[in-house]
């Protein structure tokens, strides 16, 4: 029952926190880790001492699943190369770098358990980095680009946390082994991945009743990731493969019906794991604290030197892979040159979150023949890392990105594309109600008609200025104000006993499903 009423509380504390960042016009995970570290610290708040399980396997798979779910393949596909250079170059130049500096700080502590934080420490959040970008409006392209190196980054360090921490515990590794070891987590990783897309795809396809598809796809993240655990490949990997899979096929693997409640129950399920990681990143402080014994000077001096290897090391790759690598004539074909403020504002993004230190807590208590390294002091620069990252660079990368001036899409061409499309989709659907016009009554096929119209006019509309009122916003001002005077009626007619609450629920859920549909521009 505590334990019941401390999950509670932390959901709930996050709740207010992401409305209270609302209201104040704020990053979410920003004021969400600040507050944690301030609850941190008033008595009689409930406490939790974060498990890395909880989160690379409770937290994690869900967060990552929908995060793919809804990327686009096509465009993921087309930034392939950037993202690659990102999510396994970078995360490789990173730790690398990091770990250097370490061993040469700390000469007693084994090149390799250094090499193993570097790779804690590497790999941006997979949560923090898509939520700021989506929030303050960065460029489509680079979203793709961070979302990407979101989604694969975190398997390329976690393979290589795995390979420096079976080094570091004395276990041989060679060239043979770690190949070996490469190959069976990210190899397995994709194999499961495809294999699970295929079954629950199989599995979606043939359910019909939408709190089945919701049941089911709340499941698949956790059944994908505890298989691929069992044969010890990368379970982020096969999330990863599974939601890119079966988001590109979602429109023909679920009803119409089952795809609306899923995302509706996917936006509750992110809203609040989001909000609880940042939460619970912030409560560890007292714990992180209570276990470092070293002195000040040497943890002032270790955690700097850290945090400027880890912000230099993602501006000192970035900046020659976009530009060098543009000497090869193939690279430079296919792109176009992009400004300096285009890689300026992906590596200001480099936020680090609660994978970072659930990774760190998992380091060996340890190394090879037993001795003692300060791993206290690791666990510190994981924790420093995230809260400078997230507040230093996470509530600075808004001003940055507007400073830059990034040119944003252009909402003109969005729509002249849009209302193309439906334009086709309009004839088709003229064809299709031309073939089956005879099996109807003329009303109903003229009604239809005029629906079809509807629909490419307000594609056209939203080509408009946005200084006066289109038809289709008169359209949709006038009928809300109609829907609830109709919702009005019907709840008198429920509260007099003129019908029954069953009437009352069908009426409403009819006139819930047609305000939704106007509301619909308001939610992107």
């Amino acid at each position: 029952m505590e334990g019941l009423f401390e999950v509670v509380v932390f959901l709930a504390t996050a709740t207010l926190g992401a409305a209270l960042a609302r209201k104040l016009g704020l990053l979410a995970p920003i004021v969400l880790v600040v507050a944690g570290l301030v609850l941190s610290f008033v008595p009689g708040f409930p406490h939790i001492r974060l498990d890395p399980d909880l989160v690379l396997v409770g937290i994690l798979p869900p967060l990552l699943y929908v995060a793919a779910l809804e990327t686009s393949v096509p465009a993921f596909r087309h930034n392939l190369r950037p993202i690659l250079w990102l999510a396994v170059g970078l995360v490789l130049f990173t730790a690398a770098a990091i770990g250097l500096v370490l061993h040469l700080l700390l000469p007693m502590v084994p090149f390799a358990v250094c090499l193993a934080l570097g790779a804690v420490l590497a790999p941006p959040d997979a949560v923090a980095a898509t939520a700021v970008a989506r929030r303050i409006g960065l460029p489509r392209r680079v979203v793709t680009i961070l979302e990407g190196e979101s989604l694969l980054n975190d398997a390329t360090a976690l393979v290589l946390f795995r390979v420096a921490t079976l080094a570091a515990v004395g276990s041989a590794v060679g060239v043979t082994e770690v190949t070996i070891e490469v190959l069976r987590s990210a190899g397995g990783g994709v194999l499961i991945g495809a294999l699970g897309a295929f079954l629950f795809g199989f599995l979606h396809k043939r359910i019909s009743d939408p709190l089945l598809d919701n049941a089911l796809s709340l499941i698949i993240p956790f059944a994908v990731v505890f298989v691929a655990e069992e044969i010890h490949a990368s379970g982020v990997m096969a999330v990863v493969v599974t939601g890119l899979a079966l988001g590109h096929k979602l429109p023909v693997l679920m009803s119409a019906a089952s795809r609306l409640q899923v995302g509706a129950v996917w936006r509750l399920v992110r809203f609040l794991l989001e909000g609880l990681v940042f939460l619970l990143v912030g409560l560890q402080l007292p714990d992180v604290l209570q276990d470092l014994d070293e002195p000040v000077g040497r943890v002032v001096g270790v955690t700097a030197a850290v945090l400027g290897t880890l912000f230099l090391a993602r501006f000192a790759w970035l900046f020659p892979v976009t530009y060098l690598t543009r000497l090869v004539p193939s690279v430079r074909r296919g792109t176009a040159r992009k400004p300096a403020k285009y890689p300026l504002v992906i590596g200001w993004a480099g936020m680090r979150g609660v994978v970072t230190l659930a990774a760190a807590l998992a380091l060996p208590l340890t190394v090879a023949g037993g001795r003692e390294y300060p791993r206290e002091l690791f666990i510190w620069l994981a924790f420093a890392v995230i809260v400078a990252t997230l507040i230093g660079q996470g509530a600075t990368l808004p001003m940055v990105a507007r400073k830059l001036k990034l040119p944003p899409d252009d909402p003109v061409q969005d729509a002249l594309s849009a209302a193309g499309v439906q334009q086709q989709a309009s004839r088709a659907a003229r064809e299709r109600l031309d073939e089956l016009a005879d099996s109807a009554p003329a009303p109903v096929v003229e009604r239809l008609r005029r629906g079809v119209e509807d629909r490419t006019n307000l594609a056209w509309e939203r080509l408009g200025g946005a200084e006066r009122e289109t038809p289709s916003q008169a359209y949709g001002r006038l009928r809300q104000e109609m829907i609830d005077a109709e919702r009005e009626v019907f709840r008198d007619a429920r509260d007099t006993g003129r019908i029954p609450e069953e009437v009352l629920v069908r009426a409403y859920r009819d006139l819930d499903l047609e305000e939704s549909l106007l509301r619909r521009e308001d939610d992107r």
